[in-house]
């Protein structure tokens, strides 16, 4: 025989879930805005409602117990997403620190409350956030094309002149496989570049292992700066998953806008090469997550640097 307490825990974590999956569909599907609404207040409604249903009137369970069932839902929700085929395992993991703080923050809101004066108005409560979700998700729901330009640079000190550095930034050959978990994981990589043309106009083809950014050149000024913009571009990764998934969010959320490669010849005959990526980030909050964007984008720029100073100088 199940204990009763036991039977009442595992039905809270099942009554959010619930409630929780419409709100993730609702989200990435209808709405198709990865926010706030999705990532804080969602995180801190399963806090709160978690502790609020299993802890209502209910003498037997501790605040470590309220904790746990609380962290419980979010893990359960997080494995519906993935086995409905809604998210990926790399999402996940990279989601997985704002949603366990925001649901700590939940946590402690709802011990509050059921501590408090307030407690026998719980049921209102969690009837209030649940419908809370999908309103603010909905509120929330805006132009996402009024938004601001982040660049990301990345130099490299290269033993050779600017004139050789340019053939090898123009094109180049095929990179070794990666050897960086993040990329062996599912994050998009460059494979190689090719170039149909010369000059202003031509097309540059920069290979991933998702597909191709084409870039039509807008700056060819041989051998200094060789500036292009984005007319296309591929998923920026492929996620782990059981199913053959492509989540709304590798369409359009992170995109990038143009690109260059900018060569200064050194003092002592070397030539600092610098890559910089400017892109918009359609996914909030947005402090967090271009941080993971800038690290990707840093760590993809390292990867072609590393490939074009090698070129560079392995006839020297």
């Amino acid at each position: 025989m199940i204990p009763a307490n036991t039977v009442r825990k595992y039905l809270s974590v099942i009554l959010v879930c619930m409630i929780g999956w419409t709100c993730v569909h609702l989200a990435t599907n209808v709405y198709r805005d990865y926010a706030l609404g999705l990532f804080i207040w969602l995180p801190v409604v399963i806090g709160i409602t978690s502790v609020l249903v299993y802890g209502y009137k209910n003498d037997e369970v501790n605040r470590k117990q309220l904790r746990n069932t609380a962290y419980l839902s979010l893990l359960v929700l997080c494995f519906g997403m993935l086995f409905f085929a809604w998210e990926g395992v790399i999402c996940m993991i990279m989601a997985a620190p704002i949603g366990l703080f925001f649901t700590w923050i939940g946590f402690l809101i709802g011990y509050a409350i059921i501590k408090s004066t307030i407690s026998n108005s719980a049921p209102l409560v969690i009837v209030t956030l649940f419908v809370s979700v999908p309103a603010f998700m909905a509120f929330e729901n805006k132009d996402t094309n009024k938004e601001t330009l982040k660049s990301v640079v990345t130099s490299v000190e290269i033993n050779a002149s600017p004139e050789v550095v340019w053939k090898n930034v123009v094109e180049f050959p095929e990179l070794k496989a990666p050897e960086e978990l993040i990329f062996k994981s599912g994050i998009a990589y460059p494979i190689n570049a090719k170039i149909q043309g010369e000059g202003i106009g031509a097309i540059r083809y920069c290979n991933f292992s998702t597909g191709s950014f084409v870039e039509p050149i807008t700056v060819w000024d041989k051998p200094n700066l060789l500036r292009f913009s984005v007319a296309a571009q591929p998923e920026p990764m492929k996620e782990l998953s059981l199913y053959d998934i492509h989540p709304n969010h590798l369409h359009g959320y992170w995109v990038s806008k143009q690109g260059q490669f900018k060569l200064t010849r050194l003092p002592n005959g070397h030539t600092l090469l610098e890559g910089t990526t400017w892109y918009e980030n359609r996914i909030r909050p947005d402090i967090y997550w271009s941080v993971w964007s800038n690290f990707i984008v840093h760590k993809i720029h390292s990867r072609v640097l590393a490939h074009i100073k090698e070129q560079s100088e392995q006839h020297l």
